[in-house]
């Protein structure tokens, strides 16, 4: 998606039936989230109020797809996300979430970029599956290990980021360093 694309504006009639501005057609649920999975911002919107219900539906494509059996998010993560409407950290937790899927987004964008300038030979070295292994557990523990895992005392959420995204600069710098060698 361009920076300057405009969201995917759908309207919400009062039949519940979504309609796509753009292309003048109904749409699905599950067409909303290809759009999104396609890379493209949706503004989803109640025709008769103008109320922005872009988070409600959102809401619910990340439902169906969990009660389809697609668990994305472990019970540990939704149990903390539920907690946190009932106390202080609400106000900690979706700014936690955002910066840690930008960072996430970030360090995918680097990746395809790092990724689209090597040569075949540079997916054959050794710093390369290192990373792969790294970024994975970078992952898991953003999202397996949301509460905290058994026995251990959560970092953090700022200190916790922080560390990660420290860690994938090093490993980014260190593949940078090895694939300029290996162009030389």
């Amino acid at each position: 998606m361009t920076e300057s694309q405009a969201p995917l504006l759908i309207k919400r009639y009062a039949s519940r039936r979504l309609y796509n501005t753009e292309t003048s057609d109904y749409v699905t649920l599950e067409d909303v989230a290809r759009f999104i999975r396609g890379g493209r911002e949706v503004q989803i919107v109640d025709l008769k109020t103008g109320d922005d219900l872009t988070r409600q539906y959102l809401l619910q494509i990340i439902a169906e797809h969990e009660s389809r059996g697609e668990n994305v998010l472990p019970v540990n993560v939704l149990t903390d996300l539920v907690r946190s409407y009932a106390t202080q950290a609400q106000s900690v937790v979706p700014q936690f979430l955002a910066q840690s899927f930008e960072m996430l987004r970030e360090s995918q964008e680097q990746m395809m970029e790092n990724l689209k300038t090597m040569n075949p030979v540079a997916s054959a070295m050794g710093g390369f599956e290192e990373m792969q292994r790294r970024q994975q557990e970078f992952l898991s523990s953003l999202m397996g290990g949301f509460g905290g895992r058994r026995g251990e005392k959560p970092a953090a959420p700022e200190e916790g980021a922080a560390q990660d995204l420290a860690e994938i600069k090093r490993q980014l710098a260190e593949l940078q360093a090895k694939l300029a060698r290996l162009q030389k």
